[in-house]
């Protein structure tokens, strides 16, 4: 009898968790509108990224994960937009369908696996939007905090992000060596 560990288990516990959560539907909507000022946010610290999505304007892109789903248009400032009832153009839904998956894979770096319809051309900038903007947290919070103190709180936070790559870098290792 293979024995598991105590991490499958947990993923198993949350995966069957999760999969019967149901949040009201006011604090979706209110999830995405924080969402999208977070992507505009974002998208506003990069012109690249706003002159590449501007050509994109009026195009619906559908993101899906389990049952979970939101509609963005891109708009002509080169921002986005909730689109809930329109035609999407691109659909990309999520196929790690565990939480925990998500999270290791994330903080590993790693991209999720995604299943990609529709067009292609506006698949392309999605990607490039995926590869090429970041957010810069360092920035932001030095406006709040001042520059040094925010240097200091960002490399303490890249630090334990290490620390967390490498601990969960290490969970396939020490199952494989069980024989789990």
């Amino acid at each position: 009898m293979v024995a598991s560990s105590p991490f499958s288990r947990l993923a198993d516990a949350v995966g069957e968790f999760t999969r019967n959560l149901r949040p009201p539907a006011w604090l979706v909507d209110e999830a995405q509108h924080r969402m999208v000022l977070f992507i505009n946010h974002v998208l506003m610290q990069e012109p690249e990224a706003q002159a590449r999505l501007a050509r994109q304007k009026g195009r619906v892109v559908r993101l899906q994960w389990r049952d979970f789903a939101m509609q963005l248009a891109a708009t002509p400032a080169g921002l986005c937009e909730l689109a809930p009832a329109a035609t999407p153009d691109l659909l990309l839904t999520v196929t790690d369908t565990s939480p925990l998956d998500l999270a290791k894979n994330a903080l590993q770096g790693e991209r999720p696996g995604v299943r990609i319809e529709g067009d292609v051309q506006f698949a392309a900038e999605m990607n490039w939007l995926v590869d090429h903007v970041r957010w810069d947290t360092e920035e932001d919070l030095s406006r709040l905090i001042g520059d040094a103190p925010a240097h200091a709180v960002a490399k303490a936070g890249r630090a334990v992000a290490d620390g967390l790559r490498k601990f969960v870098a290490s969970l396939p290792a020490q199952r494989g060596a069980r024989g789990e």
